[in-house]
């Protein structure tokens, strides 16, 4: 059984930077890519950025790059995922999951996931 436990979350105001972090147990970390996504009340979750299992490649979608950079560090089975430049917009429960069947850029890669942290950023 996989636990994903996210923390880091909290308000800040509109340029400001937080880091998100997901602590892993129960089954071997470095098998697996990770990744984040963020979900609104009542709606899908949405891809922000994954990770490869040796945490060589990254991924990003387009509206987070150059500002988010997510990160694993296999020692401490943790994925992280700092955001910086925060914008209104980024405003979301940002959840943390583990891509067992495949790179990870789509929902349907993963079997785990965590309950999310939220972030709120405020103008």
């Amino acid at each position: 059984q996989v636990q994903l436990v996210e923390s880091g979350g909290g308000q800040v105001q509109a340029g400001g930077s937080l880091r998100l972090s997901c602590a892993a147990s129960g089954r071997t970390f470095g098998a697996y890519a990770m990744g984040w996504f963020r979900q609104a009340p009542g709606k899908d979750r949405l891809f922000v950025a994954t990770i490869n299992q040796e945490g060589s490649n990254t991924y990003y979608t387009g509206s987070v790059k150059c500002r988010f950079t997510i990160s694993r560090d296999k020692a401490k089975n943790t994925v992280y995922l700092q955001m910086n430049s925060l914008k209104p917009e980024d405003k979301e429960v940002y959840l943390c999951g583990m891509a067992t069947r495949g790179i990870g850029h789509s929902q349907s890669e993963y079997d785990y996931w965590g309950k999310g942290t939220q972030v709120t950023v405020s103008s």
